[in-house]
């Protein structure tokens, strides 16, 4: 992820918030009392109960920030990063125009220039191991990173070297190249943080070096429905903004319990909604990368969908609980276990799936190799699956098998002779049984069964969903619809149990299998 003076920010698109999720250089990291290798100064003070009891006032709001601020800021460091980014001399790269280019001499060697990023940190040993965010220290697949810079409160600079890094929690951890002795912090028990609780945040927001700012802790655990292993966040109030990444969000004890990692943001300026990543995740990562050991996680292989009311509904459930399974990859962990597309994911390993712990939490933070009970509901009952986990790809490899999900496109006008009646008025949709001759145009098996949408009302729940023309109807509740009379006779069934909604799912070219629950007219 380049950036100018740090990196750009990144937005995660999130279908519950107005905002998009913005990646900033932010600050946080976990629990933990300034020290230094001294003899004397914030050592003492981490010692002395009753100089922290001054500092920190037993009840209501702190009469200041100042004492605490001071043990604390010369553990927050500056990071700077020198890259060399590839950037291909052809203008028409990518065009019919290109190769002429290349004819008349304009070459198509690709040249190299200097990029850079910004961001914060902080030092965990007297030693000089400092932790931030892999993004902002590791460039993308066009760069290559140069050369680290690590500068103290006073202006001092080191060069640093990168230890270990890992994507899917976007932690790093560094080394400062020198046999100084620094002061630092450790990280604490995040697990202990409540609501309302004062934090400190300090970093290097827009290059400003040591800023403090002050706030709550909003809430303890946030999903931000970004996805992935690791989408589990402190919310704070404290202010952070581009530059703010990877450094501490401190409590008022001086322990780092959090690193500060994203906000949600109209502007890419703090509106007071920014995420911390919680010390309890963030400590035994950066000690594996410390060691240079391997980031190992548990894996399962399917694709997932949290519940909502819509799928609830569709299901006859009678709370929005668990995720279902949308995809089940070949020769997956999920797939040796059984586990099937439909399934919903309620429990894994005796805990409980919620918009707090998520399955992908859940089932990373098992070592791969453990074999695990997973809580499922199938067809109205509740089954256990015995899985035996894998080790999960890392985040690039991820991200090549990810398939595209549905867009919504323009949809053709719906043809009163071609409809039925109880479909079209019930679901939106006008359909066709499905040939052998329409499979092969729409680029499936000729053996696909089931029934082509020939036209949706984009007025329709189905409409607004993104159904379109030649998106094939598998099955309609779990029962097969190879006729439209079959797809009828579910869309009554679901009026007699005074459900809201019908679950389809749907084959859409170049994609795989996707449940989506339709809601009835």
């Amino acid at each position: 992820m380049p950036f100018r003076e740090e990196k750009e920010r990144e937005d995660v698109s999130n279908v519950r918030y107005v905002y998009g999720l913005t990646s900033a250089l932010l600050v946080g990291g976990a629990a933990v009392s300034l020290m230094t290798g001294y003899p004397a100064g914030a050592q003492v003070a981490q010692n002395d109960t009753s100089v922290m009891n001054q500092v920190v006032p037993q009840a209501g709001a702190p009469a200041s920030f100042a004492d605490l601020t001071e043990q604390l800021q010369p553990a927050v460091v500056n990071i700077a990063t020198r890259q060399s980014v590839e950037v291909n001399r052809n203008p028409f790269a990518g065009t019919p125009f290109a190769e002429l280019f290349n004819r008349r001499g304009g070459g198509n060697q690709p040249q190299r220039r200097e990029a850079q990023s910004l961001g914060s940190g902080f030092i965990i040993s007297a030693d000089g191991y400092v932790v931030t965010n892999n993004h902002v220290v590791t460039p993308d697949n066009r760069a290559r990173l140069e050369e680290i810079t690590v500068t103290m409160p006073d202006g001092t600079e080191y060069e640093a070297e990168l230890v270990g890094a890992d994507a899917a929690s976007d932690l790093a951890v560094l080394k400062i190249i020198s046999d100084n002795t620094f002061p630092f912090v450790e990280f604490g028990d995040s697990a202990q943080t409540r609501v309302g609780e004062w934090v400190v945040a300090i970093g290097n927001p827009f290059g400003l070096g040591g800023t403090v700012t002050s706030g709550i802790v909003s809430a303890v655990y946030r999903n931000t429905g970004q996805g992935g292993a690791y989408d589990r966040f402190i919310q704070t109030d404290a202010s952070i903004n581009r530059g703010n990444s990877g450094g501490p969000l401190f409590d008022m004890r001086g322990n780092v319990i959090g690193i500060n990692n994203a906000i949600f943001s109209p502007s890419g300026g703090s509106v007071g909604i920014g995420f911390a990543i919680p010390a309890e995740i963030a400590q035994p990562i950066v000690a594996q990368l410390r060691e240079g050991q391997e980031i190992e996680r548990g894996y399962l292989g399917v694709n997932l969908q949290p519940m909502n009311d819509d799928l609830a509904d569709s299901l006859g459930l009678e709370r929005n609980r668990g995720e279902i399974v949308q995809i089940v990859s070949d020769d997956s962990p999920a797939e040796d276990a059984g586990l099937r597309a439909g399934d919903i994911i309620v429990g894994v390993n005796g805990q409980e799936v919620s918009s707090d712990q998520t399955v992908s939490f859940l089932v990373a933070n098992i070592d791969p190799g453990e074999t695990v009970p997973i809580e499922v509901l199938r067809n109205g009952s509740s089954v256990t699956i015995n899985t035996t986990l894998g080790k999960r790809p890392s985040e690039a490899e991820l991200a090549q098998q990810q398939q595209e999900s549905f867009d919504p496109d323009a949809e053709e006008p719906m043809d009163p002779n071609e409809m039925d009646d109880v479909i079209a008025e019930k679901l939106g949709l006008q359909v066709r049984e499905l040939t052998p001759q329409i499979a092969r145009s729409l680029g499936v098996g000729e053996d696909t069964e089931g029934l082509v949408i020939g036209a949706v009302d984009p007025n329709s729940d189905a409409g607004r969903k993104g159904l379109r023309r030649g998106d094939i109807i598998l099955s309609a509740n779990y029962q097969a619809v190879t006729t439209i009379a079959a797809l009828r006779e579910q869309v009554s069934s679901a009026e007699s149990a005074n459900r809201d909604a019908v679950l389809l799912r749907i084959q859409r070219r170049g994609a795989p299998p996707r449940f989506l629950p339709v809601r009835l007219r």
